[in-house]
């Protein structure tokens, strides 16, 4: 037996993945498919025949909208500058208002279409950084190798210097100096041509999790007499990925000893793997693919926004001994096998990031 019209209508606004409002022409709602629901925070029950503008207190973009939809009886869209406040979350959307028409073109309500814009800002933002290390890592190749060659002269001059003086001469102890801070500039200045170099990525398929298992025991026992917990949480379904062995070694090691540095005694550092669907990052004439998540999570005190804002950024660091391009070079070994990383942070949870990468390439 056929399903009724009605039904049928009812049941595709359902599976529609954006959220559908729907308001009589007194501006009551009518109907709430699940995808508004959770969007804005409400059931069908606690928004069906409430006046929109009550239910949206303060959302002012998004009443005027729909008032302008209804005085002018045209489609009004904006999908730059609408955030809504809902449960203590924010949440941009791109939103569109349409007036709703009978078969006979009456105007008989307004539908509202909203879109959760949380993803796509989030891609935009990797791009951007993207574009800023590409810049500055051409940059960073050139100075690189002009400081090379002086350096390396440098270097050959302290040695040969340093044999001209017997193994107890004091002035010996300042070629050392020289000798060691001239290494420091050389790890500094191979950082620099790591982070400008083109990707030669060794792909192979790669265990994640016998990756992170390593590099977790060793950080284990690197913590001595501290009071620290490491804990792992992997998703034994995720199959090998196709990756860089060694350069996903250097990436999770980089995240995991910042997140032990961060807490102190008594401190966590959670490792986590998981799938993530609503992701996808797929090229022209692939299929779509799903992502793998890695979260890096501690509960330390937290990274201050203006820090935030900085963080991949080259030279950028907090640390008296940092170079600043660890996490910049980790941007890189991530945007390299086609993923994305992203950090959430608040002082009274701590920090937490997480790594997307491809899970079918």
């Amino acid at each position: 037996m056929t399903e009724p019209m009605e039904t049928y209508y009812a049941n595709v606004i359902d599976s529609v993945g954006d959220g559908v409002i729907v308001l009589d022409n007194t501006g009551a709602v009518t109907l709430v498919n699940p995808a508004a629901q959770e969007l804005v925070g409400v059931s069908t029950r606690q928004a069906k025949g409430k006046v929109f503008g009550d239910i949206f207190k303060g959302e002012t973009s998004l009443i005027d909208m729909v008032a302008k939809t209804v005085a002018t009886g045209m489609s009004v869209s904006d999908h730059e500058n609408i955030v809504l406040k809902r449960n203590g979350k924010l949440t941009p959307v791109g939103a569109s208002t349409s007036p709703l028409l009978s078969a006979g073109g009456e105007r008989i309500g307004t539908v509202v279409l909203l879109r959760d814009l949380t993803n796509v800002r989030e891609l935009e933002e990797a791009v951007r950084q993207a574009d800023r290390l590409s810049s500055l890592g051409a940059l960073a190749a050139g100075l690189a190798h002009e400081i090379k060659n002086p350096l390396g002269g440098i270097k050959g001059a302290a040695q040969l210097l340093e044999m001209e003086f017997p193994e107890n001469e004091e002035l010996r102890d300042y070629i050392r100096v020289m000798l060691k801070e001239v290494q420091r500039v050389n790890v500094i200045v191979e950082e620099l041509l790591a982070l400008a170099s083109p990707g030669r990525l060794k792909l192979d398929k790669v265990n994640l999790h016998r990756v992170l298992s390593d590099i977790l025991l060793l950080q284990k026992r690197a913590t001595g007499d501290r009071d620290l917990a490491i804990q792992q949480f992997f998703d034994p379904s995720i199959p090998p990925i196709l990756a860089d062995e060694s350069l996903l070694t250097q990436l999770f090691l980089n995240l995991i000893k910042n997140a032990m540095e961060a807490v102190g005694d008594g401190g966590v550092v959670k490792v986590t793997s998981r799938v993530v669907s609503d992701y996808s990052m797929n090229q022209k004439g692939e299929r779509r693919a799903r992502m793998v998540a890695v979260d890096v999570a501690d509960n330390g005190p937290g990274i201050a926004d203006e820090v935030l804002e900085n963080l991949f950024t080259p030279f950028f660091t907090t640390k008296s001994k940092g170079t600043g391009l660890g996490l910049a070079i980790c941007h890189k070994i991530v945007s390299e096998h086609r993923g994305m990383i992203k950090v959430d942070s608040d002082p009274t949870r701590g920090t937490v990031f997480t790594v997307m990468l491809p899970l079918i390439q």
